[in-house]
């Protein structure tokens, strides 16, 4: 039997009195639900009253391993491997962790209260209690993909500007934001205007944690009376998944947890590259060698020479240079060639980032000189330039070519 409540039958005597919340008994399980905002110190001391009460046998926080982490060590950036993170396709994900840490120094600066407090007090507390700690929320690169496999091209181009705006930003943040986080969610006002205007962005922001918790709630064993420190926001959704989903615990993370290896637009890739082949193959075979080479000179020149020029404008060393122009006019052809990739591992294995920069990256990233004085933001500026010099020297490429064709 599965029932929700409003508010715990001992509200006059809890320490939860006024706080938002939803309790749900479900599976012989009593889930209590508070909601908080991440920038409350009421919200902290809600939490520690919770946890100190002795009515709870575990805690849920809406954290995973790698937030928590970020919140509970300050060096984890100075311990992260960029070489590794560029070879496993993670150099978005870091820009936008990246993107997140700014933004939250930003909001404890402001405000004089660490966003996501509440959330390190509930683990905090709940292990010197020798309670379990369980952590609900899916991991963030897992939503950074899944939400951006959704967006189209544009959507896409926005949300990373939006990243590089945010990591160069240092205005304060605006009233709608806090209120934003008031109501509950980190990630919602990290991405700002993106998820209030994009239903995709939204889903998988918001609406598909919701689920996500809630099967992770389902899906822990051995606890009775569980607390679950969630944003305010999070609270409907995530009592009404946690009391009325049916779909096996395992089953369900598989689907939300799954993301595409593959382009989200696999046709565009394979017509690019099947007009690029079928474009020399042409030129060859109608014009001879002479119409041929000349197609695909011009194809490497608007390509090699615009992929190397954002490199250079990275501060890229000459072999990364070098590198951004070999790759670039390949990029199309194959993902794995990506030259803002290659461009960004050669750049991380010639300039090593040192301890020094890991620990001055969030403060460089606050001025443009910083982001070429630390070696750390400077491959990220490569990757990005590089790509983008890329992508512009493709159409371009592309289009001069075309126009060979059909001319």
């Amino acid at each position: 039997m599965t029932t929700i409540d409003a508010q715990p039958e001992s509200a006059t005597e809890s320490p939860l009195t006024d706080q938002p919340l939803r309790v749900v008994e479900r599976d012989g399980v009593r889930y209590t639900l508070l909601g908080t905002a991440h920038v409350s110190q009421a919200s902290i001391e809600a939490v520690r009253a919770a946890v100190a009460s002795g009515e709870y046998d575990a805690v849920a926080v809406e954290l995973d391993p790698g937030r928590l982490q970020s919140l509970t060590d300050p060096d984890v950036l100075a311990k992260m491997d960029i070489v590794q993170v560029i070879r496993n396709g993670k150099t978005s994900l870091f820009a936008a962790n990246l993107a997140l840490s700014a933004y939250q120094r930003r909001l404890a600066e402001q405000l004089g209260v660490e966003p996501g407090a509440e959330l390190k007090a509930a683990v905090l507390d709940a292990r010197e209690r020798g309670l379990p700690v369980q952590l609900i929320d899916r991991e963030v690169g897992l939503t950074f993909r899944r939400a951006m496999e959704r967006l189209g091209w544009w959507g896409r181009a926005k949300t990373s500007a939006g990243i590089l705006l945010a990591m160069f930003g240092d205005e304060e943040v605006g009233d709608d934001e806090i209120e934003k986080l008031k109501q509950g969610d980190m990630l919602e006002a990290s991405f700002g205007e993106f998820a209030s205007h994009s239903p995709a962005l939204y889903d998988t922001v918001i609406a598909e944690r919701d689920r996500y918790m809630a099967t992770r709630l389902r899906q822990e064993r051995g606890a009775r009376n569980v607390l679950a420190v969630v944003g305010a926001g999070h609270l409907p959704g995530l009592a009404r998944h946690l009391a009325e989903d049916q779909d096996e615990p395992a089953a369900a993370l598989g689907e939300l947890e799954s993301v595409r290896e593959k382009s989200s637009f696999p046709w565009l890739e394979t017509i690019i590259g099947a007009f690029l082949v079928g474009g020399f193959a042409w030129g060859f075979w109608q014009g001879g060698v002479d119409v041929g080479a000349d197609l695909l000179l011009q194809w490497v020149l608007a390509t090699g020479l615009l992929g190397a020029l954002g490199c250079l404008l990275a501060g890229g060393h000459p072999l990364s240079i070098l590198a951004a122009f070999i790759a670039s006019p390949l990029t199309p052809l194959h993902p794995a060639l990506a030259s803002g990739t290659v461009s960004a591992f050669v750049e991380a294995n010639l300039r090593k980032p040192t301890y020094a920069d890991f620990m001055a990256l969030r403060d460089d990233v606050q001025s443009l000189k910083g982001w070429w004085r630390n070696r750390v933001a400077r491959i990220l500026l490569n990757f990005f330039l590089t790509s983008l010099g890329t992508a512009i020297g493709v159409w371009t490429g592309g289009l001069r070519m075309l126009g060979k064709l059909v001319g």
